[in-house]
């Protein structure tokens, strides 16, 4: 498998996670319930996928394979890994209602952004630089 379908791959299931997260935060709002263990260690595990996304983009990049706009993806991917454990600081680690839908909307967010990358070719196709 070309790192290029793996970053393809991994990208789509950070887009899925993000919308998975959201609605699941978007429902503990609702029920008014705080947020779980469980949840926190989701925004780790999409953090980490992000993080893993832009590794495989650097990789492509030491390949000499660029998108066509590298410096708008590399921004764009560094605010999808610093931003979930971002707002966990700027909130300090709190789990309550406003918390929850603090996390949904900013895990819709990145989704739509993420969506829009896609839509706009910020993340494929990786060609051989010039």
């Amino acid at each position: 498998m070309a790192l290029s379908d793996l970053h393809t791959i991994f990208f789509n299931a950070h887009i899925l996670f993000s919308v998975i997260l959201g609605l699941w935060s978007v429902s503990m709002a609702i029920r008014r319930e705080s947020i779980s263990g469980n949840f926190w260690g989701a925004v780790a595990t999409i953090t980490l996928l992000g993080a893993a996304v832009t590794l495989i983009g650097i990789i492509m990049t030491a390949q000499g394979l660029r998108p066509e706009r590298l410096t708008l993806y590399y921004l764009y991917m560094a605010w999808l890994v610093i931003i979930m454990p971002g707002l966990f600081t700027i909130l300090r680690g709190r789990d309550d209602r406003d918390a929850a839908i603090a996390f949904g909307i900013l895990c819709f967010f990145n989704a739509i952004t993420s969506f829009s990358m896609l839509q706009r070719g910020i993340v494929s196709p990786w060609l051989p630089g010039t």
